[in-house]
């Protein structure tokens, strides 16, 4: 059993006969009134995402989880393989628990979260950052720098992120796993 004050990112809990992943949370001690925290918790099993409070000192029932490192091979539809790259077993998790799908190139190694009391997987953590190539962007129009102008630009993995004019096909962007930004290009 833990407490409100154990609350972290990432942290899997039991709420209302479900698990869930804390995605987002903040302590909040107003002014008047007890102490609080506002929490955004994610379903491991339907990947929906809701917001509660808990009051300061409520007791919440935290899982005993394992992480281990995976490398993500492929995936056919909603189902996506990974293998353990200590003992080369492999597991599956469906597309809908995943973060960022789209930011996952194969032979990416990626963070795994397991339940250690049915082993089931509950989570998927990509690195903060990845590096994927640009396979098509428009040509930037010159003279339209007046602000941060940006186009759209598709990875070779076929999600699209806004990107500066002056990324060409062919060039390597480093991408922001959490909220799928473009962060830089990378030189080769």
């Amino acid at each position: 059993m833990a407490s409100t004050s154990d609350i972290r990112k990432g942290l899997c809990i039991k709420y209302n006969h479900d698990i869930f992943k804390i995605v987002d949370f903040q302590h909040v001690k107003p002014g008047k009134g007890p102490a609080f925290v506002r929490t955004k918790l994610k379903s491991v099993t339907t990947g929906k995402v809701i917001d509660n409070t808990f009051s300061a000192g409520h007791k919440i029932e935290d899982i005993r989880v394992e992480t281990h490192k995976f490398q993500f091979l492929y995936n056919d539809g909603e189902t996506y393989h990974f293998m353990n790259t200590q003992d080369y077993a492999q597991i599956q998790v469906e597309k809908s628990s995943l973060d960022n799908p789209d930011l996952m190139k194969e032979g990416e190694v990626v963070t795994i979260q397991i339940n250690t009391e049915d082993d089931m997987p509950l989570s998927v953590d990509l690195p903060a950052h990845v590096i994927l190539e640009v396979t098509k962007a428009e040509p930037g129009v010159k003279g339209n720098t007046a602000t941060n102008a940006t186009k759209p630009a598709t990875v070779e993995t076929g999600a699209v992120i806004n990107v500066p004019l002056f990324i060409n096909e062919g060039d390597k962007i480093k991408v922001d796993t959490e909220k799928g930004n473009y962060q830089e290009r990378v030189k080769e």
